[in-house]
């Protein structure tokens, strides 16, 4: 007896890997399962003022990159009249301007759209900083000491250390006074970290909120402990990065240089936008790998081709429901798919139409030609001729009328309809009107329900966006091919058994 043991581990194969590449699309690239989701985009805008005094001008400022929270995705510069390069340094990436000669207030923006993106990774240097100690003044050395020993005998390792001291400073204390008068929160964090040995650097961060004109950055720490480590904002004592805050600086440097002018200043202004998820990721991924099977990495030209292509397993699942579950007679196997893939291009209601109208008079004629007693390949060539000649013409009458609607009847595949004309004529001569209603009819039936199917939004989207989709299809075709038993239609043999039971 044949074992059935190969067919189901190559359906729960099929299953599960395309399963795998579904889940895999939404949890590494997150895809979203739903249509119509969008991303939040922040466009922030760096204007960078200085005084020129008529020399060589060159100005380097610092600009973010990908990181944790934000995926970079579209920088862009204005600087009439300099050069522009974007240069990687060991301080990160720096936008720098160049021109050999200029004079009096210069104005350079630079303009970077950050997505707001839960998985995105990057490097925020993950190398800890030399420690490097100063001598400071009294009174401050000793309220330093003071603090330090405070927070030492309160913490287990850097991180708590930190936090302790941060406590104290921002405690209001007599010494937290006094050391408020020495430096700002950031460099005197700083400061004190190194004075007590912890390995420590000052990041600048901006704080994003929507519509804000020229914003400053503010400072945050980075604390290491071992080869872990924790953003501090020393000012208001809060561990871990803020929602909305854009690190951009994050390597210790600063964050404009300026050579050949004076009175430099750098200020901030950020707008909130969304765009559709497929847009911001398909320009987060626009790199292909071997595992990211997306259509996005192809030409416009051949995705649009694609996003009908893919629909067709859904339409084939439904026929395949359709025929051998309920047991739909249909003229021809997958017409029914064709005609559906028509109806999406034409729209429902002047597909019907359009497809009763061809039909029916392509019926007409065909009944003519039987009595010409024409070879096969003869007669269908003639059929498919007077089906093109139909659709020529009811197209020109559409327009004539008016109806638009009409002269979209051209994207019914004419070689289909020229056999399916042909096989209801010799059904009609052969077994009689009656059954070319039926599976004619049920050939629509079978079509609309595709149509539904495949037209539907969500599953629009999953077919583009799920190739793993296509195997998991495979699959329930598979299994519906392995059917056996009666079709719903069949059931109605067995009612007058049912009555006589129900009598009984």
């Amino acid at each position: 007896m044949y074992s059935r043991k190969p067919f189901y581990l190559i359906v729960a194969a099929l299953f599960l890997v395309g399963l795998a590449l579904m889940l895999h699309r939404h949890f590494v690239y997150e895809v979203p399962w739903l249509p119509g989701e969008k991303r939040q985009i922040w466009s922030v805008e760096a204007k960078v003022e200085f005084e020129a005094n008529g020399r060589p001008v060159k100005a380097s400022l610092a600009v973010p990159g990908s990181q944790p929270g934000f995926t970079l995705m579209n920088e862009s510069a204005a600087s009439p009249g300099y050069g522009l390069s974007f240069v990687q340094t060991e301080g990160g990436t720096r936008a720098e301007w160049s021109i050999r000669s200029a004079s009096g207030h210069q104005e350079l923006y630079y303009k970077v759209d950050m997505m707001l993106d839960p998985f995105a990774k990057g490097p925020i240097g993950n190398a800890p900083p030399q420690v490097t100690t100063v001598e400071v003044a009294e009174p401050y050395a000793t309220a330093m000491d003071q603090v330090l020993t405070l927070a030492e005998e309160r913490s287990s390792d850097n991180i708590t250390f930190t936090r302790e001291l941060l406590k104290e400073l921002n405690s209001g204390g007599q010494n937290a006074e006094l050391l408020a008068q020495h430096k700002s929160s950031g460099p005197l964090l700083l400061e004190m970290l190194h004075r007590a040995g912890v390995p420590a650097r000052l990041l600048k961060g901006l704080q994003l909120e929507d519509g804000r004109r020229r914003q400053p950055l503010v400072d945050v720490v980075q604390v290491y402990d071992g080869e872990r480590y924790e953003i501090f904002n020393p000012a208001t004592g809060d561990q871990g990065l803020q929602e909305n805050l854009l690190l951009w600086e994050y390597h210790s440097a600063p964050v404009l240089d300026l050579v050949g002018g004076s009175n430099s200043r750098v200020s901030f202004s950020m707008l909130e936008q969304e765009q559709p998820v497929n847009v911001a990721l398909a320009k987060k991924f626009d790199q292909p790998d071997w595992i990211n099977v997306s259509l996005y990495n192809l030409p416009l030209e051949e995705q649009a081709l694609f996003k009908g292509i893919l629909l067709i397993p859904i339409g084939v699942l439904a026929v395949v429901f359709l025929r051998i579950i309920v047991g739909v007679k249909t003229s021809g196997t997958f017409m029914p798919v064709l005609i559906a893939m028509a109806f999406i291009q034409t729209s429902l209601l002047t597909g019907l139409v359009g497809f009763l109208i061809i039909v029916g008079t392509g019926l007409v004629l065909r009944s003519y030609l039987s009595h010409l007693n024409l070879l096969l390949v003869a007669r269908i060539s003639a059929v498919i001729i007077m089906v093109i000649g139909m659709i020529g013409f009811f197209s020109i009458v559409a327009y004539q009328l008016g109806l638009t609607e009409g002269m979209k009847i051209t994207f019914f595949p004419m070689i289909i309809l020229a056999w399916t004309i042909e096989r209801m004529s010799v059904l009609w001569e052969e077994e009689g009107p009656k059954e070319v209603i039926k599976q004619g009819g049920g050939s629509l039936v079978v079509a609309v329900m595709a149509f539904l199917a495949m037209n539907n939004e969500l599953i629009r989207h999953l077919t583009f966006n799920f190739l793993g989709l296509q195997l998991v299809v495979m699959a329930a075709v598979l299994v519906l091919g392995n059917y056996t038993g009666y079709r719903l239609t069949e059931l109605k043999r067995f009612k007058p058994l049912a009555d006589e039971l129900k009598h009984d």
